[in-house]
């Protein structure tokens, strides 16, 4: 657990604090565990059994619980499932398959026929984006549409928030607090409940430090299923611009929404995601 966690006793805390987190999940819910190649993947099903799909991909440094204000609107009309990413601070496996390879697509693969669905709408966000446009990528015939809030893998991905960061906890008693603040784009006031949980984890949990690997054009013009993508003009991790301005581009069906006085956390989008996925 120490590969992914600082130290066994922040790991521990880390994981106490999700499972308290899943007591409080808004609508009722199955717990699966599902066997993969990676290990076994946790999922948190809600909604009819039998309405469409929807695979939820959560950020890096993030779990299933962070669907929560989402979960409510979605499991109205979908069959969601809340995966918690391997190698990250939920209740999967801590391996991280090898970014840029087939490795993720394939514990993807796991994943799905495991819950029994050859295909699905997916939302992702950061991480999970990447993740969710990979699958697409590699398995267009397996995903029907996809929705995604500041995905990885096509605007710039910004370092120098890093060192900013760095900085800032050096320096100050309050610099973790800080550095996430502006990292994410949380108010300090409004997301206090988020701004704790993300503290917390970058207080015991190492994150993956690569870069996410950039998606070649020819690969995303190659997509055919309706997409939606929201970015934050004042995203601090991914040139959100360049984003917005390569998906346009390339894939001229999508919908694009940049949303300028938001950072990397999009809030408040539950009703409009909601409703692409109805369309």
């Amino acid at each position: 657990m120490t590969r992914i966690y600082k130290s066994e006793a922040g790991g521990r805390a880390l994981l106490e604090h999700y499972r308290q987190a899943l007591e409080t999940w808004p609508v009722p819910a199955e717990r699966l565990r599902v066997p993969t190649r990676e290990g076994e993947t946790f999922v948190l099903a809600s909604g009819p059994p039998d309405a469409p799909p929807l695979v939820l991909l959560h950020g890096s440094g993030a779990n299933a619980s962070m669907w929560r204000g989402d979960v409510p609107t979605w499991s109205r009309d979908f069959r969601t499932y809340a995966v918690d990413l391997v190698g990250e601070p939920g209740l999967s496996a801590p391996s991280r398959p090898a970014l840029g390879s087939d490795a993720v697509a394939l514990w993807l693969d796991d994943v799905m026929e495991g819950l029994g669905i050859t295909g699905a709408a997916f939302v992702g966000t950061s991480l999970g984006g990447w993740t969710a446009l990979d699958y697409a990528i590699r398995r267009p015939e397996r995903v029907t549409r996809l929705a995604l809030t500041c995905p990885g893998g096509v605007g710039r991905q910004k370092v120098g928030w890093m060192f900013k960061a760095l900085l800032t906890r050096l320096f100050r008693r309050d610099g973790l607090r800080e550095s996430a603040t502006a990292v994410a784009g949380l108010d300090a006031d409004r997301h206090r409940q988020a701004l704790d949980a993300v503290v917390l984890t970058f207080t015991h949990f190492n994150p993956r430090r690569e870069r996410l690997p950039v998606f070649a054009d020819a690969a995303l013009r190659a997509l055919t299923m309706d997409i939606l993508v929201i970015v934050g003009g004042r995203d601090a991790m991914f040139d959100s611009h360049q984003t917005a301005r390569r998906v346009r581009a390339c894939v001229p069906h999508a919908t694009v929404r940049l949303l300028p006085e938001v950072g990397h956390a999009v809030f408040g989008q539950a009703e409009p995601i909601a409703a692409f996925l109805r369309a």
